[in-house]
């Protein structure tokens, strides 16, 4: 497949590993490395985009996503592929088939996570519902409430993995509906505060989960700049307490490097979103010692 790697080591340069965000020693033994993989708002976006495309020609695809996958997942086997939301809606393949040909091929890259964005209700939340058969991974929301839904009892709040000893923890945050969705499509869907959720939910995964690192995928946005105050992921960071990593989505932010916020306990959190239309995969790699301190590195593959 034609595939280059479009950034990397984009945060710090080839030095990033060398700064720690937990006092990190150079000469710690055990080291372990997970690679976290993300997409967001693929929009179904099924196959490349036309050759003659005027913005993004022969950009994309699954086909080429999963070779970049599979080669990442030879490297290091300590992978997790995740979604932020919106897999749903933007092509004639949701049309006609309602989500079934999404979640099919997801399921062969073998994702572990998703969460949900506002457009996975396009076909009300009995059609997402129906296409549930077809995941084969996990679809986490912890801050909409599906009691007295088809959901009720079939979304995970929160979901945890091990990979060579360090246990990683989920959760997954949506956008308030009302204004964005119709009524009669995500019925008696309750929107809970995602910050209150956020900090109890992440507190549970470090606490009780006993989590070396807690990743939100969140599907609220970047930030907003007319609207400061709205809550995005860079709201979240600063507002919330125990979250190493937000992947996000809705805004269909392109970076080429995360950024850094800094939490109510002043420390730092890695905020990233790759774009749009599953044009990009992005990679972030964190490197953990003995003691399970961590460091991190980034990279975005254009697909």
């Amino acid at each position: 497949m034609n595939r280059k790697e479009f950034i990397k080591n984009s945060l710090y340069g080839s030095a990033a590993f060398g700064l720690a965000l937990n006092n990190y020693s150079c000469n710690s033994f055990n080291e372990r490395k997970i690679t976290i993989l993300h997409t967001n708002d693929v929009h179904s976006h099924i196959e490349p985009f036309s050759k003659d495309h005027s913005e993004y020609p022969n950009q994309g695809g699954f086909e080429r996503r999963s070779t970049i996958i599979n080669k990442i997942r030879k490297e290091n086997p300590n992978t997790l592929l995740l979604d932020a939301g919106d897999i749903f809606q933007g092509t004639p393949y949701f049309n006609f088939y309602g989500g079934e040909i999404e979640f099919k091929l997801m399921s062969m890259l073998k994702y572990d996570a998703v969460t949900i964005g506002n457009h996975d209700f396009d076909n009300g939340i009995n059609g997402l519902d129906k296409q549930l058969p077809n995941a084969k991974f996990d679809i986490i929301s912890s801050n909409y409430d599906f009691t007295n839904t088809v959901l009720d009892s079939k979304i995970s709040n929160y979901k945890t993995y091990n990979k060579s000893g360090v246990k990683i923890g989920v959760f997954g945050l949506g956008i308030e509906l009302e204004g964005l969705v119709s009524k009669e499509l995500y019925k008696e869907t309750k929107y809970l505060d995602p910050v209150d959720v956020a900090n109890d939910t992440a507190k549970k995964l470090k606490e009780a989960e006993n989590c070396d690192l807690i990743i939100c995928l969140s599907h609220l946005g970047y930030k907003y700049e007319k609207f400061p105050k709205r809550i995005s992921d860079l709201n979240l960071a600063r507002e919330t307490k125990d979250i190493d990593l937000i992947i996000g989505g809705h805004t269909h932010t392109f970076m080429s490097e995360p950024k850094i916020a800094y939490n109510k306990a002043n420390k730092k959190v890695i905020i990233n979103q790759a774009g749009c239309f599953g044009l990009y995969l992005g990679r972030i790699d964190f490197l953990f010692d003995g003691s399970n301190n961590k460091t991190f590195n980034s990279s975005l593959f254009m697909i």
